[in-house]
């Protein structure tokens, strides 16, 4: 799996993500991400990179200040099948 490949997939992985937006300036580079659409993450891997920058982690003080709902209740941070809670 490439990088380009993980990231794409990481984005997509979310529930608030509806769509990734790629910005490739060459063909080669937009059939290069294309993959990475049909990529789907494992539970492991992705507690992995959780690990390694945790949810909520600001690199830059002007992100600071609001804290997203998924940073707040782990369950709302993965697409994965039994990782949602149930809504009433």
């Amino acid at each position: 799996m490439s990088l380009i490949h993980l990231a794409i997939a990481f984005v997509l992985e979310h529930p608030a993500v509806t769509a990734a937006i790629v910005g490739p300036r060459t063909m080669e580079q937009l059939e290069s991400q294309l993959g990475a659409a049909e990529l789907r993450l494992d539970p492991e891997l992705l507690d992995r990179i959780d690990a390694i920058v945790p949810p909520g982690t600001n690199f830059s003080f002007a992100d600071a200040g609001w804290t997203p709902p998924a940073v707040e209740d782990p369950t709302l941070r993965r697409r994965s099948a039994g990782r949602l809670p149930t809504r009433s």
